[in-house]
């Protein structure tokens, strides 16, 4: 088969199990799947050549958890935990309308690639907005949107070039139990019919069981899971607040059957001893996002221990507003650094490992391991090209080190996703890319001021913008709990 692009003289790290860092090659198929790779000189230069050298080529980075309609909120409830934080959050969002959601999310994905993630499973902002009382102990509903304010952002994360695992949340809460059943099969062949097979990872269950009263919703997304074949990631034991009642939770999921290999317990900072051993006896997952975990003050996850037991774990960027800079390079070092110094032991967890947990660890927790995650001959050509002397970083003596502990942003150069140059020289090469930016500020600037927030106190957004965006959010009065039927 005939190379659509030959990529030449690079240091390849490939991820490939057992393949160690070398100087040489790939090749790319017309489908945007690798064809080949190896060390030396290509067996031919076919098609579009990119000359690597010097240049380090790895996989795009897999953020395993992700909420991609959070990158207009960064700053926010900078000294609070994980609850109050959250419903900051979301008492924006409450302004947000359907056409707001698209363009959060659009510009989130877009932010992803320029730091290098081509992959993510994002728990996108679900029909029911829940409020979260820390006195109940559960979520309360703050408003119910149509469809459209679900698939909108399915509509986005497809026009932006991401691939994307999609989690869709039952909210039976709410619907009740027969109608959450027929939401979520509504919404799975919405997302399905949405995106570019290439780009879709495929639908996920919500996890929400730490939020709920009742052990109904851990029975309701296990039977959802068998049904539709998929996984489960749920955000459990992420914070020290209300810890007991927390744990007491995680019983529901084993007596539901939920426990196995397509269950992932996104955070799980504060497990007791006998969680870890059903999670490493049932290979459930986990995965970390050491960044969010510090900047919420939610606890340390001992990465270490859960290897240890042979528990298979992910990496995530969490919340563009909890990581800040949705950097996956910063996301390992404050991850390694952490667990390095929690065991006063500095090879606790090398940069190899790490740097395989934010690629094809990611990848197999998600079950997508086949198609993403390495540089590997069938798998999509989403990779990264980064140039550890622009600026200097000096000499590479060992290659993985050089990557994970020396480079970041500042390094990466070009993104590839499916063979295509989708990212270079800190451009997005994406059509809509110049308008996500002043739409971004527009609509959240908007958002606040609707519901009598502060507005924020720089903002690329202008006022005729701002006016324009107020006639098309779909939004209505949010004192209380409001269902949206239709757009304005």
């Amino acid at each position: 088969m005939t190379a659509a692009l030959t990529v030449t003289g690079g240091l390849m790290l490939t991820m490939a199990d057992g393949q160690d860092p070398f100087t040489g090659w790939m090749t790319v198929g017309e489908d945007g799947r690798i064809t080949g790779t190896g060390p030396g000189e290509p067996p031919a230069r076919e098609g579009t050549v990119l000359d690597a050298t010097g240049k380090i080529i790895a996989p795009g980075f897999v953020s395993a958890h992700s909420h991609l309609h959070t990158s207009g909120l960064r700053g926010l409830a900078a000294g609070e935990t994980l609850y109050p934080w959250v419903r900051a959050n979301n008492e924006i969002l409450l302004g947000a309308g359907t056409e707001d959601m698209y363009w959060f999310t659009l510009h989130g994905c877009l932010d992803f690639i320029s730091n290098g993630i081509t992959s993510a499973y994002n728990f996108a902002q679900n029909r029911v907005l829940w409020l979260y009382d820390q006195a109940l102990g559960r979520d309360v509903p703050g408003a119910v949107h149509p469809e459209a304010f679900l698939t909108r952002q399915f509509d986005a994360a497809a026009d932006s070039g991401l691939r994307v695992m999609t989690a869709i949340r039952l909210d039976e809460q709410h619907f009740g139990p027969d109608d959450a059943r027929a939401n979520f099969d509504r919404m799975a062949t919405a997302a399905y019919d949405r995106f570019p097979a290439d780009a879709f990872l495929g639908v996920s269950v919500y996890g929400s069981v730490q939020w709920s009263p009742a052990p109904d919703t851990a029975v309701l997304e296990a039977e959802t899971m068998r049904r539709h074949g998929v996984v489960n990631q749920a955000h459990f034991v992420e914070t020290a607040e209300n810890i007991e009642a927390q744990r007491a939770k995680f019983d529901w999921y084993a007596k539901a059957g939920a426990l196995g290999p397509d269950m992932l317990f996104g955070h799980f900072v504060h497990p007791t001893d006998e969680m870890i051993d059903a999670v490493a006896a049932s290979g459930s997952a986990v995965v970390w996002q050491p960044t969010s975990n510090g900047r919420l003050g939610s606890g340390f996850a001992d990465i270490a221990r859960y290897r240890a037991r042979g528990i298979r774990v992910g990496m995530g960027l969490d919340d563009q507003s909890c990581t800040d800079v949705s950097d996956p390079f910063q996301n390992m070092r404050i991850g390694m650094y952490a667990l390095r110094a929690a065991h006063s032991r500095a090879s606790v967890l090398m940069p190899r490992d790490v740097l395989r947990m934010h690629t094809l660890g990611s990848a197999e927790v998600l079950g997508a391991d086949g198609r993403i995650g390495s540089l590997e001959p069938g798998k999509h050509a989403d990779f990264l090209v980064v140039d550890p002397a622009d600026p200097d970083t000096g000499p590479v003596w060992d290659a993985y080190a050089g990557y994970v502990l020396a480079c970041g942003p500042r390094n990466l150069k070009e993104v590839w996703i499916g063979g295509r140059r989708v990212h270079a020289d800190g451009r997005s090469t994406h059509p809509r890319a110049a308008d996500a930016k002043p739409e971004l500020h527009a609509r959240m600037a908007r958002a606040a001021h609707d519901r009598g927030l502060p507005a924020p106190v720089l903002t690329a957004a202008s006022p005729a913008l701002v006016a324009t965006t107020a006639g098309t959010a779909g939004r209505g009065h949010r004192t209380g709990l409001t269902n949206h039927t239709e757009e304005r």
